[in-house]
């Protein structure tokens, strides 16, 4: 104990933390759930069916298998044959054993919090998302339990730690009934939530049924991200977020999709895979309409870094001011002026032509090559404007809906965080909400005092300026969670050191 205190009052963090004049706001710390106490938990909730369930999903997520073998069991033949995907083998910390025991047992935890130089954390326990693995009929039983679990562990502690609700998204109406479970039985204030769902393609499903063909199904299936051209409508559930008062989070990744997919080599499929996954859930949103029919709705993607919304947000008006409804038609072949066309290939073509006549009637076709290959009929309605769902009539409507609807969370050691606030580079001198996330628990932050410090040297390094720090870590953060829910920090350490800080009336 003694030891433990030296190394808070020598931490890096400490001494960072010790120099600001307001909180500190974690978004994202990893928990460990002890296994045997949980277990046992489910086991009171749902029987010994429900505890196998568990324990298979669990065994199934990390450790790709073919015909009962994992990566490591099998020969690089093997692998290659049957493309077995290269998962990571070691992912939580271990050597740092008071960090192991830190992120398992809540009580440590909360008396570290002052070392890591943190005011408040969102906690995502490892488990939290476990129950997707499982059939439908424990599904939703499995995911009850667990967020049952994780409200009844938290709970005395809830002035500084709350830990987030897992929200299967299968359909909408599942979804719909754990949230409100989550919230108005166990209290829970925030929702991880899957950023998109494999589901069978049907044609292929239909013609190799599942049963009959499980090799197929597996690969014959694309990826639900519940906006854009999503199997379901998932407004009711995006109305109950809102209603709720619930903000909602995401790590979704892309390890597995068929540019991440080697067999060999970890680091291949993981650089980039949560900026690729939840690209591609928040354009689904913004692009379906999700973020202009709910502009109250928070959703904060994390581990992905913030670098990737910036660069998305750039090319969203690009492309928005050259294809436009009115832009577009600057390529509809119907305004062509085949008259001054002709004229031209008379004028200039003669080496090119040689000799050839030029014909009015297939010069435009002839001039375009393959470009101009006909579709089965021509566009009809919004089909030619991509942005029409989205509701974009100008480069404020993609702000609004893309800047204020999205919050980014980026590691404490995450130079390209500098991109978030690069107002001379964003469209409309923005600066995108990125938001601090220690990612506290996983393999990339092998000491929990590190993380705020680490954040603290961007600026010292200019990446970021003291304004930016004060942004990520706090202003950012706050507001993500007071814009779903005005009181979503009542009672807690942030409400009580803000009150302290506030002048006098």
């Amino acid at each position: 104990m003694n030891d433990r205190l030296h190394r808070t009052q020598a931490s890096r963090s400490t001494a960072v933390k010790a120099n600001l004049d307001y909180p500190v706001i974690d978004t994202d710390v990893h928990v460990n759930d002890y296994a045997p106490v949980l277990e046992d938990y489910i086991q009171h909730y749902g029987g010994a069916k429900l505890v196998d369930i568990l324990r298979k999903t669990q065994g199934s997520r990390f450790a790709t298998k073919s015909e009962g073998k994992d990566w490591y069991q099998q020969t690089p033949d093997e692998r290659q044959y049957h493309r077995t995907l290269r998962a990571p083998w070691w992912a939580r910390v271990t050597r740092n054993t008071l960090d192991l025991a830190t992120v398992t047992l809540p009580e440590l935890l909360y008396e570290r919090l002052e070392e890591q130089g943190s005011d408040y954390s969102i906690l995502f326990p490892n488990d939290v998302l476990a129950p997707l693995g499982a059939g439908n009929e424990f599904r939703q039983p499995l995911h009850r339990a667990i967020n049952h679990f994780h409200a009844d562990q938290y709970r005395k502690y809830s002035d500084r730690l709350t830990p987030v609700a897992g929200i299967p998204m299968v359909n909408p109406q599942e979804a719909i009934e754990e949230l409100e479970f989550a919230v108005n039985t166990l209290g829970l204030k925030v929702a991880n939530i899957p950023g998109g769902v494999r589901r069978p393609i049907k044609a292929l499903a239909d013609k190799y049924p599942p049963a009959q063909y499980p090799d197929i199904a597996r690969h014959a299936s694309y990826v639900d991200f519940f906006g854009l051209d999503s199997e379901y409508d998932y407004d009711p559930f995006w109305a109950k977020a809102v209603e709720l008062g619930v903000p909602l989070a995401t790590h979704y990744g892309s390890q597995g999709w068929t540019g991440r997919h080697s067999i060999s080599n970890y680091m291949f499929n993981h650089i980039g895979h949560f900026a690729d996954g939840s690209q591609a859930f928040a354009k689904a949103l913004f692009f379906g309409g999700v973020t202009r029919r709910f502009p109250g709705l928070r959703v904060a993607l994390l581990e992905g870094g913030a670098d990737w919304g910036a660069h998305v947000y750039a090319h969203l008006v690009d492309r928005w001011e050259k294809r436009n409804r009115n832009a577009v038609q600057h390529y509809n072949p119907a305004n062509a002026d085949i008259d001054l066309l002709a004229d031209l290939f008379e004028r200039y073509g003669a080496d090119l032509l040689q000799g050839r006549p030029v014909d009015k009637s297939t010069l435009l076709a002839d001039s375009l090559g393959v470009s101009a290959l006909p579709h089965s009929r021509d566009p009809q309605g919004d089909e030619l404007d991509d942005f029409a769902a989205a509701g974009i009539e100008s480069v404020e409507d993609i702000r609004t809906r893309w800047v204020d609807s999205f919050y980014f969370g980026s590691e404490a050691d995450d130079r390209t965080v500098g991109a978030a606030f690069n107002e001379r580079v964003n469209p409309l001198n923005v600066k995108l909400n990125a938001i601090w996330s220690s990612d506290v628990g996983h393999w990339d932050v092998p000491d929990l005092t590190e993380p705020l410090a680490e954040s603290w040297d961007l600026v010292e390094q200019g990446v970021i300026t003291e304004a930016d720090f004060k942004a990520l870590v706090f202003d950012n953060p706050y507001r993500f969670y007071t814009q779903a829910h005005p009181q979503f920090f009542k009672g807690t350490r942030i409400e009580k050191t803000l009150q302290a800080q506030a002048p006098a009336a």
